[in-house]
């Protein structure tokens, strides 16, 4: 989505909407909207709705935790198709649903499976409102969460699995040379993963944009929300090391004095226990000096979060490291991650949720370019191709690739989250490939560069705060207030037109004021 001119919207004193249940979709980015205490009982169906008796969303209650999702898509465009990994109510389930809501409802919009077999469909009825065949928020989750990795895995065509997963069984007993030559030999077939795609999935954001485009079709006008980045920043450009081993440790200098040279500052994440150790001194001065130190497990070994009996083990050894280094931030070795275990972790934030990578050990990602919560901890995702695989494995000679993704990312509004390792940057090609790409992006007054604590503050911050009407402008409220603004998703209705709908000629309820819910004063 991209950012339209903020404007008033006249005849608004409170909440935009009302919905039968909280929508994690427009909580997260502040739209305002209250929860009636209401009940519709046998329907089966959650509602939203901006005016009475006007359009409404409509989706399913939701499943049980332990349903397994299905893997479906919306849309039949392979480039523009929304994947949905989520309980799908079919057609003829549909209809009885929708029996409970006024109107003649009709289907628009194809979700079909994998294999191109028809599992339900998006209905609409004739006073505009929207039926989506799954839960929203249910979609979400399982796309933050990798839940869909157990869905494809259950495929028995996810052969890159099961083949991954020997290798690294074994990588220990195998010679440095020969893991490179297998892992060069592998990353064609692994870069060539149906979802999440590589090197950009836009798949979670579109389903926002979705969303968004039906909000706006409901209320008949442009939807504020809070914006992403602090400070009038439209993109946000984060830079973070791995230091793996000793050699890795003697090597810091020579991206210290990049950073600096270019104006940047970085986290660095050390192991506790390894082939070094890092003194109190070191660790002193690069938190004078503005740069940032974070934990990289125990021991780099992978392990940490195999189970919560390994990690209930080391987790005091990690926890000690950060006490003396006053480190808020966590990243597992080779972003071995649990979602589960994760906020066992203690820590303020995690970094080990890539958007999309299918060349780390566990491949996959959550498929965002903004922070989110797990539970009480903020999940930063490393967004960039990783050093090791870009230079080593892919063989790239230049940071075009990093380029190409940062761009993309300026363009969307999201985070450059890098993740680079002074252990492989010690190659003057690679170092300068990297200094090339902090030059290009040093003058961007529109970039915020953060350190990874820093976005988290803020983060947590923009949750809690909120949006009030004026009475001639949207303002925000709470901690985020003087530092965040207020945007509206510009979406052309460009998902709708994908259905075929045209959702500006949705009729409005004339005379009809927006839901009077909970006043918002300042």
């Amino acid at each position: 989505m991209s950012v339209g001119v903020a404007v008033a919207q006249p005849g608004h004193s409170a909440d935009l909407f009302a919905t039968t249940r909280e929508l994690e979709v427009l909580s997260q980015f502040g739209t305002p909207y209250s929860v009636l205490d209401f009940v519709a009982a046998g329907t089966g169906t959650e509602r939203l709705w901006g005016v009475e008796g006007g359009p409404e969303l409509v989706w399913p209650t939701s499943p049980a935790d332990d349903a397994l999702p299905a893997a479906g898509w919306l849309g039949e465009d392979p480039e523009t198709r929304i994947p949905v990994f989520a309980s799908i109510v079919p057609d003829d389930a549909a209809e009885v649903l929708l029996s409970h809501h006024t109107g003649s409802w009709k289907p628009i919009g194809v979700v079909g499976s994998i294999s191109g077999e028809r599992l339900g469909s998006v209905w609409r009825s004739d006073d505009g409102s929207v039926f989506l065949p799954f839960d929203p928020d249910e979609v979400q989750a399982n796309l933050l969460s990798e839940r869909y990795r157990d869905v494809l895995r259950s495929d028995s065509r996810d052969w890159r699995h099961f083949a991954m997963r020997a290798y690294y069984r074994v990588r220990a007993l195998l010679p440095k040379s020969v893991q490179i030559w297998l892992r060069r030999r592998y990353a064609p077939l692994q870069a060539r993963s149906a979802f999440p795609r590589w090197p950009v999935e836009t798949g979670l954001h579109d389903l926002w944009a979705f969303v968004y485009s039906l909000l706006e079709s409901i209320l008949g006008e442009p939807v504020p929300r809070i914006a992403a980045w602090p400070n009038g920043a439209s993109w946000a450009l984060v830079l973070t090391h791995d230091v793996e081993s000793s050699t890795g440790l003697r090597a810091m200098d020579a991206l210290l004095e990049v950073e600096r040279a270019e104006g940047f500052r970085s986290s660095w994440n050390f192991v506790p226990r390894r082939d070094y150790e890092v003194s109190a001194e070191r660790i002193q001065s690069l938190v004078t000096d503005g740069f940032e130190v974070g934990v990289h497990g125990l021991h780099h070994d992978g392990r940490d979060l195999e189970s919560l009996e390994t990690l209930q083990t080391r987790l005091p050894g990690m926890r000690d490291a950060a006490v003396q280094w006053d480190a808020v931030g966590f990243r597992a070795p080779s972003t071995h991650r649990d979602w589960e275990l994760m906020p066992l972790l203690g820590f303020d934030y995690d970094s080990s949720y890539p958007d999309t990578d299918p060349f780390e050990p566990q491949g996959g990602g959550c498929c965002s370019w903004l922070p989110f919560f797990n539970d009480g901890m903020v999940e930063l995702p490393p967004t960039m191709t990783q050093d090791h695989t870009l230079f080593v494995i892919l063989r790239h000679r230049g940071e075009r690739a990093w380029v190409e993704k940062a761009e993309f990312l300026r363009s969307r509004g999201g985070m450059a989250l890098l993740v680079t390792h002074p252990d492989y940057l010690t190659d003057p090609a690679f170092l300068d490939a990297y200094r090339r790409f902090l030059a290009r992006f040093a003058d961007d007054a529109g970039a915020w560069k953060a350190l990874p604590r820093e976005v988290s503050a803020w983060w947590r911050r923009r949750a809690d705060s909120r949006l009030a009407w004026t009475g001639s402008h949207w303002r925000v409220l709470g901690p985020a207030a003087g530092e965040a603004r207020v945007e509206y998703a510009h979406t052309d209705h460009e998902w709708l037109e994908v259905l075929g709908w045209e959702a500006a000629k949705a009729p409005r309820v004339a005379g009809v004021k927006p839901a009077q819910i909970s006043m918002v004063t300042d």
